[in-house]
């Protein structure tokens, strides 16, 4: 029930997008970075948009009168804290009458540098029968993801379809993510695939902390 589209097979102005997040001397002009992920999300958003159900409608001119194709239903559009947030507001731009959800979650290092996911706060309207789209601008391990879609969902709550788009993920955290939401209905889009992820799970070649890029480096 999985299925993934990655838009950089075909050569399109997103692939330009995607390279300006990627390149280091752009990344410095950060008001460009942030811009650059709500790029990112308002494609992404158009892409989406194809897929959803729609109805016919009338819509009264000042000169007569025009049946119209338009969404049934607005998805609920939820990100990651605090990466996702340009990338949300991309997404926000396209489904200006969605609701939302946010997410903190982050991945905790110990003295011996191993790690866990910690998820520890959830705001969300209920989710049951409706289309989700959840944005994160990096997919790694794919771990704080599949947590975050568990915390949100609990046992019971049945999404319609969820999306989930990421601008750039590692092969690896694309497997994990297929493999563990397999039974439920899920389309990944993603802007490219990268193949390394280092032991600190770091995508490589990547674009560094979407985090620290967009809004500062944070304390650790």
């Amino acid at each position: 029930m999985i299925e993934v589209r990655n838009l950089e097979v075909c050569d399109s102005l997103f692939n330009q997008v995607i390279a300006e997040i990627r390149d280091v001397e752009i990344q410095q002009d950060r008001m460009r970075f942030r811009r650059n992920l709500e790029r990112v999300g308002e494609i992404m958003a158009y892409e989406i948009s194809k897929t959803l159900d729609y109805e016919t409608k009338e819509v009264v001119t000042p000169l007569g009168v025009k049946e119209v194709r338009v969404l049934q239903e607005q998805p609920v559009l939820a990100t990651i804290l605090r990466a996702g947030l340009p990338f949300h507001q991309g997404m926000l731009n396209m489904f200006d009458r969605a609701d939302n959800a946010f997410i903190a979650a982050y991945r905790k290092y110990d003295k011996d540098d191993d790690s866990e996911i910690r998820v520890e706060y959830f705001s969300s309207p209920d989710l049951d029968g409706r289309v989700l789209v959840i944005c994160d601008p990096l997919l790694a391990t794919g771990e704080s993801l599949v947590k975050t879609i568990e915390g949100l969902l609990g046992d019971f709550t049945e999404p319609k379809h969820i999306h989930i788009a990421v601008a750039v993920a590692s092969s690896d955290g694309l497997e994990h993510v297929c493999r563990t939401m397999s039974r439920r209905p899920v389309t990944i889009w993603v802007g490219s695939v990268d193949d390394e992820l280092t032991a600190r799970a770091y995508v490589v070649p990547g674009l560094g902390d979407a985090g620290d890029l967009a809004f500062g480096a944070k304390h650790s």
